[in-house]
Protein backbone atom coordinates (compact mmCIF):
# COMPACT_ATOMS: atom_id res chain seq x y z
CA UNK A 1 0.00 0.00 0.00
CA UNK A 2 1.33 3.42 -0.80
CA UNK A 3 0.62 6.36 1.64
CA UNK A 4 1.35 9.81 2.20
CA UNK A 5 1.76 11.33 5.23
CA UNK A 6 1.99 15.23 5.79
CA UNK A 7 2.54 17.45 8.70
CA UNK A 8 2.01 20.85 8.93
CA UNK A 9 4.07 22.15 11.03
CA UNK A 10 4.56 25.91 12.51
CA UNK A 11 8.01 26.61 10.37
CA UNK A 12 7.77 23.72 8.14
CA UNK A 13 5.00 21.91 6.12
CA UNK A 14 6.76 17.99 5.51
CA UNK A 15 5.40 15.51 3.08
CA UNK A 16 6.47 11.46 3.41
CA UNK A 17 5.44 9.06 0.68
CA UNK A 18 6.50 5.49 1.88
CA UNK A 19 5.48 1.65 0.36
CA UNK A 20 4.05 0.11 3.12
CA UNK A 21 3.92 -3.98 3.22
CA UNK A 22 4.07 -6.83 6.10
CA UNK A 23 5.23 -4.36 8.90
CA UNK A 24 8.00 -2.80 6.24
CA UNK A 25 8.14 0.54 4.51
CA UNK A 26 10.23 2.21 2.03
CA UNK A 27 10.62 5.75 1.54
CA UNK A 28 9.80 6.85 -2.01
CA UNK A 29 9.92 10.34 -1.80
CA UNK A 30 10.22 13.34 1.10
CA UNK A 31 10.29 17.10 0.97
CA UNK A 32 10.32 19.62 3.28
CA UNK A 33 9.18 22.87 2.63
CA UNK A 34 9.67 26.71 5.08
CA UNK A 35 6.06 27.66 4.69
CA UNK A 36 6.51 29.59 8.43
CA UNK A 37 2.71 29.50 8.88
CA UNK A 38 3.70 31.06 12.61
CA UNK A 39 5.13 34.47 11.02
CA UNK A 40 3.63 37.93 12.29
CA UNK A 41 1.04 37.40 14.85
CA UNK A 42 1.36 33.52 16.36
CA UNK A 43 1.17 34.72 19.81
CA UNK A 44 -1.86 36.76 18.60
CA UNK A 45 -3.28 33.30 17.46
CA UNK A 46 -3.34 34.53 14.16
CA UNK A 47 -2.02 32.94 10.61
CA UNK A 48 -1.50 36.40 8.44
CA UNK A 49 -2.34 36.49 5.13
CA UNK A 50 0.69 35.84 3.63
CA UNK A 51 1.26 33.16 5.78
CA UNK A 52 -2.02 31.32 5.48
CA UNK A 53 -1.19 32.29 1.13
CA UNK A 54 1.64 30.17 1.41
CA UNK A 55 0.50 27.21 3.61
CA UNK A 56 -2.52 26.85 0.47
CA UNK A 57 0.37 26.90 -2.45
CA UNK A 58 2.87 24.59 -0.95
CA UNK A 59 -0.06 21.92 -0.29
CA UNK A 60 -1.71 22.24 -3.22
CA UNK A 61 2.01 21.19 -4.89
CA UNK A 62 1.93 18.22 -2.39
CA UNK A 63 -1.31 17.56 -3.72
CA UNK A 64 0.52 17.05 -7.11
CA UNK A 65 3.36 15.14 -5.98
CA UNK A 66 0.22 12.86 -4.45
CA UNK A 67 -1.30 12.56 -7.43
CA UNK A 68 1.87 11.68 -9.00
CA UNK A 69 2.84 8.89 -7.02
CA UNK A 70 -0.34 7.12 -7.14
CA UNK A 71 -1.00 7.23 -3.21
CA UNK A 72 -3.88 5.24 -2.05
CA UNK A 73 -3.84 6.29 1.79
CA UNK A 74 -3.06 9.99 3.36
CA UNK A 75 -2.86 11.03 6.22
CA UNK A 76 -2.28 15.15 7.18
CA UNK A 77 -1.88 16.28 10.72
CA UNK A 78 -1.64 20.26 11.85
CA UNK A 79 -0.21 20.86 15.02
CA UNK A 80 0.22 24.29 17.12
CA UNK A 81 -0.04 26.99 14.56
CA UNK A 82 -3.29 25.84 12.95
CA UNK A 83 -4.49 24.41 16.44
CA UNK A 84 -3.77 27.63 18.10
CA UNK A 85 -5.07 29.90 15.79
CA UNK A 86 -8.79 31.91 15.44
CA UNK A 87 -8.56 31.25 11.58
CA UNK A 88 -7.26 27.86 11.79
CA UNK A 89 -10.70 26.32 10.85
CA UNK A 90 -10.61 28.67 7.98
CA UNK A 91 -7.01 27.42 6.44
CA UNK A 92 -8.34 23.88 7.11
CA UNK A 93 -11.73 24.60 4.83
CA UNK A 94 -9.41 26.46 2.77
CA UNK A 95 -7.12 23.36 2.14
CA UNK A 96 -9.86 21.24 1.69
CA UNK A 97 -11.32 23.10 -1.02
CA UNK A 98 -8.51 24.00 -2.79
CA UNK A 99 -6.45 21.24 -2.74
CA UNK A 100 -8.45 18.48 -1.73
CA UNK A 101 -6.71 17.20 1.35
CA UNK A 102 -8.32 16.68 4.55
CA UNK A 103 -6.48 17.75 7.63
CA UNK A 104 -6.69 16.61 11.14
CA UNK A 105 -5.94 19.26 13.67
CA UNK A 106 -4.10 17.20 16.76
CA UNK A 107 -3.77 18.09 20.43
CA UNK A 108 -0.91 18.93 21.89
CA UNK A 109 -1.63 15.50 24.12
CA UNK A 110 -2.11 13.42 20.17
CA UNK A 111 1.43 15.20 18.34
CA UNK A 112 3.42 14.32 21.32
CA UNK A 113 2.43 10.50 21.13
CA UNK A 114 3.35 10.57 17.80
CA UNK A 115 6.12 11.69 18.14
CA UNK A 116 7.31 8.98 20.63
CA UNK A 117 6.21 6.54 18.17
CA UNK A 118 8.13 7.63 15.34
CA UNK A 119 11.60 8.09 17.83
CA UNK A 120 10.32 4.41 19.16
CA UNK A 121 10.89 3.62 15.38
CA UNK A 122 14.28 4.85 14.98
CA UNK A 123 15.68 3.06 17.87
CA UNK A 124 17.39 5.01 20.54
CA UNK A 125 15.36 4.42 23.09
CA UNK A 126 18.05 1.83 25.59
CA UNK A 127 17.06 3.49 28.98
CA UNK A 128 14.99 5.83 30.77
CA UNK A 129 14.70 8.75 28.49
CA UNK A 130 13.63 12.30 27.80
CA UNK A 131 11.93 13.20 24.48
CA UNK A 132 12.04 16.73 22.98
CA UNK A 133 10.77 17.74 20.32
CA UNK A 134 11.57 21.81 19.43
CA UNK A 135 8.90 22.83 16.87
CA UNK A 136 7.99 26.24 15.87
CA UNK A 137 4.40 26.55 18.23
CA UNK A 138 4.93 23.87 20.41
CA UNK A 139 7.76 22.09 22.43
CA UNK A 140 6.67 18.17 23.28
CA UNK A 141 8.35 16.42 26.05
CA UNK A 142 8.14 12.56 26.40
CA UNK A 143 9.16 10.17 29.10
CA UNK A 144 10.06 6.84 28.64
CA UNK A 145 11.24 3.85 29.26
CA UNK A 146 12.73 0.63 27.26
CA UNK A 147 9.01 -0.87 26.88
CA UNK A 148 6.93 2.39 27.20
CA UNK A 149 5.55 5.75 27.16
CA UNK A 150 5.49 7.26 30.82
CA UNK A 151 4.48 10.53 30.64
CA UNK A 152 3.64 13.71 28.15
CA UNK A 153 3.05 17.11 27.48
CA UNK A 154 3.07 19.40 24.94
CA UNK A 155 3.97 23.17 26.26
CA UNK A 156 3.21 26.40 24.12
CA UNK A 157 6.77 27.64 24.18
CA UNK A 158 8.23 26.64 20.29
CA UNK A 159 10.90 28.60 18.94
CA UNK A 160 8.87 30.89 16.84
CA UNK A 161 6.54 32.04 19.85
CA UNK A 162 9.67 32.40 22.00
CA UNK A 163 11.46 34.18 19.27
CA UNK A 164 8.15 36.80 18.78
CA UNK A 165 8.76 37.24 22.21
CA UNK A 166 12.07 37.63 23.61
CA UNK A 167 14.37 37.47 20.47
CA UNK A 168 15.52 41.77 20.90
CA UNK A 169 18.79 42.07 20.35
CA UNK A 170 21.30 39.92 18.53
CA UNK A 171 23.45 38.23 19.86
CA UNK A 172 20.79 37.78 22.06
CA UNK A 173 21.76 39.75 25.37
CA UNK A 174 21.59 39.01 28.70
CA UNK A 175 18.27 40.70 29.18
CA UNK A 176 16.14 39.22 26.91
CA UNK A 177 18.23 35.62 27.59
CA UNK A 178 16.83 35.77 31.30
CA UNK A 179 13.56 37.13 30.60
CA UNK A 180 12.90 33.92 27.92
CA UNK A 181 14.30 31.84 30.85
CA UNK A 182 12.48 33.00 33.87
CA UNK A 183 9.11 32.31 31.24
CA UNK A 184 10.74 28.51 30.83
CA UNK A 185 11.20 28.04 34.22
CA UNK A 186 7.54 29.14 34.56
CA UNK A 187 6.02 27.26 32.25
CA UNK A 188 7.92 23.92 33.07
CA UNK A 189 7.91 23.57 36.45
CA UNK A 190 5.69 20.18 36.13
CA UNK A 191 8.09 18.97 33.75
CA UNK A 192 11.38 18.75 36.52
CA UNK A 193 8.57 17.19 39.15
CA UNK A 194 8.49 14.22 37.02
CA UNK A 195 12.11 14.57 35.96
CA UNK A 196 12.48 13.76 39.73
CA UNK A 197 10.24 10.74 39.65
CA UNK A 198 11.57 9.26 35.78
CA UNK A 199 15.46 10.17 36.47
CA UNK A 200 15.97 10.16 32.77
CA UNK A 201 19.67 9.39 31.83
CA UNK A 202 19.43 10.97 28.18
CA UNK A 203 17.82 13.51 25.87
CA UNK A 204 16.33 12.51 22.77
CA UNK A 205 16.41 15.19 20.73
CA UNK A 206 13.50 14.58 17.85
CA UNK A 207 14.29 15.88 14.34
CA UNK A 208 14.32 19.87 13.65
CA UNK A 209 16.31 21.54 15.81
CA UNK A 210 18.45 18.69 16.90
CA UNK A 211 19.37 17.79 13.15
CA UNK A 212 21.06 21.07 12.56
CA UNK A 213 22.86 20.83 15.79
CA UNK A 214 24.31 17.36 14.52
CA UNK A 215 25.06 19.08 10.88
CA UNK A 216 26.63 21.82 12.59
CA UNK A 217 28.99 19.55 14.36
CA UNK A 218 29.63 16.84 11.70
CA UNK A 219 30.39 19.97 8.98
CA UNK A 220 33.06 21.74 11.45
CA UNK A 221 34.87 18.27 12.44
CA UNK A 222 34.52 16.74 9.05
CA UNK A 223 32.91 13.68 10.37
CA UNK A 224 32.10 10.86 7.86
CA UNK A 225 28.64 11.52 8.60
CA UNK A 226 25.39 11.90 6.32
CA UNK A 227 22.56 12.86 9.29
CA UNK A 228 20.02 12.53 6.09
CA UNK A 229 20.68 8.65 5.64
CA UNK A 230 20.87 8.55 9.20
CA UNK A 231 18.44 6.75 11.78
CA UNK A 232 20.30 7.86 14.75
CA UNK A 233 23.11 10.56 16.03
CA UNK A 234 24.69 10.63 19.27
CA UNK A 235 25.84 13.15 20.23
CA UNK A 236 29.47 14.12 22.15
CA UNK A 237 28.07 16.43 24.90
CA UNK A 238 31.62 18.80 25.15
CA UNK A 239 31.16 19.45 21.16
CA UNK A 240 27.18 20.15 21.44
CA UNK A 241 28.30 22.54 24.40
CA UNK A 242 30.90 24.28 22.39
CA UNK A 243 28.45 24.61 19.61
CA UNK A 244 25.74 25.68 21.77
CA UNK A 245 28.09 28.58 23.21
CA UNK A 246 28.72 29.95 19.36
CA UNK A 247 25.09 30.10 18.49
CA UNK A 248 24.62 32.16 22.00
CA UNK A 249 27.52 34.40 20.68
CA UNK A 250 27.38 34.89 17.11
CA UNK A 251 25.10 37.11 15.53
CA UNK A 252 22.43 36.57 12.12
CA UNK A 253 25.14 36.89 9.26
CA UNK A 254 27.53 35.03 11.68
CA UNK A 255 25.05 31.99 12.28
CA UNK A 256 23.92 32.06 8.57
CA UNK A 257 27.70 31.90 7.76
CA UNK A 258 27.83 28.58 9.71
CA UNK A 259 28.70 25.22 7.75
CA UNK A 260 25.36 22.92 8.15
CA UNK A 261 22.96 25.74 9.22
CA UNK A 262 19.64 26.29 6.82
CA UNK A 263 18.11 29.27 6.75
CA UNK A 264 14.99 28.75 8.37
CA UNK A 265 16.91 27.98 11.75
CA UNK A 266 19.60 31.35 11.73
CA UNK A 267 17.42 32.63 14.22
CA UNK A 268 14.84 29.58 15.66
CA UNK A 269 18.08 27.74 16.69
CA UNK A 270 19.13 30.39 19.61
CA UNK A 271 15.77 30.01 20.93
CA UNK A 272 16.32 26.17 20.80
CA UNK A 273 19.33 26.00 22.08
CA UNK A 274 18.23 28.02 24.91
CA UNK A 275 15.63 26.13 25.87
CA UNK A 276 17.70 22.56 25.42
CA UNK A 277 20.51 23.71 27.46
CA UNK A 278 17.83 24.93 30.28
CA UNK A 279 16.55 21.26 30.09
CA UNK A 280 19.88 19.21 30.28
CA UNK A 281 21.25 21.69 33.05
CA UNK A 282 17.84 21.71 34.66
CA UNK A 283 17.50 18.03 34.17
CA UNK A 284 21.04 16.70 34.94
CA UNK A 285 21.28 14.83 31.64
CA UNK A 286 25.13 15.19 29.65
CA UNK A 287 24.14 12.81 26.96
CA UNK A 288 22.44 13.57 23.68
CA UNK A 289 20.86 11.49 21.19
CA UNK A 290 19.40 12.71 17.98
CA UNK A 291 16.19 10.85 16.15
CA UNK A 292 15.97 11.55 12.38
CA UNK A 293 12.44 10.13 12.76
CA UNK A 294 9.76 12.43 14.28
CA UNK A 295 5.73 13.18 14.18
CA UNK A 296 5.61 12.39 10.01
CA UNK A 297 7.49 8.78 11.42
CA UNK A 298 4.89 8.47 13.82
CA UNK A 299 2.04 9.08 11.98
CA UNK A 300 3.58 5.99 9.12
CA UNK A 301 4.27 3.74 11.86
CA UNK A 302 0.40 3.99 12.54
CA UNK A 303 0.46 1.75 9.54
CA UNK A 304 2.79 -0.79 9.88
Amino acid sequence: MRIAVIDLGTNTFHLLIAEVAQQNFDILYKTNVPVKLGEGRINENMIIPAAFNRGIACLEKFAETIKEFKVEQLKATATSAVRSAKNGKDFVEAVLQTCGISIEVISGDDEAELIYQGVKLSGPIKQSSLIMDIGGGSVEFIFCDTEKLLWKKSYNIGAARLAQQFFKSDPINDEDKNALLYHIQIELAALFEKCEQYEPKILIGSAGAFETFAELIIKKKNYPVEIATAKTYAFNYDEYIETAIELLNRNHSERAAMKGMIPLRVDMIVMATLITNYVLGRAKINEIILSTYDLKMGSLAGFL
